[in-house]
């Protein structure tokens, strides 16, 4: 993923407890300004989503872009 690349599922909503969204594991803010940060900024919120999302405490009900793609580069595609 490119650090332009959106993170979002289109699992849009937002965690009332931690404030994440439980798709993408972005704040409210972060969602409204992505396209306002710059590239460092962008990389920077990547960074730490996956520690976001173990926090929220509903799941995505789908494979998420970034596992499937994860799992395509580890060779694991099917």
């Amino acid at each position: 993923m490119s650090s332009s690349d959106s993170p979002c599922i289109l699992v849009c909503s937002i965690d009332r407890k931690t404030g994440f969204c439980f798709g993408c594991g972005r704040t409210g803010d972060e969602i409204a300004n992505w396209l306002n940060f710059s590239p460092a900024e962008r990389q920077s919120v990547n960074d730490v989503l996956a520690a976001r999302l173990e926090q929220v405490e509903r799941k995505p009900r789908r494979e998420t872009r970034r596992r499937r793609m994860a799992r395509a580069q580890a060779g694991g595609a099917s």
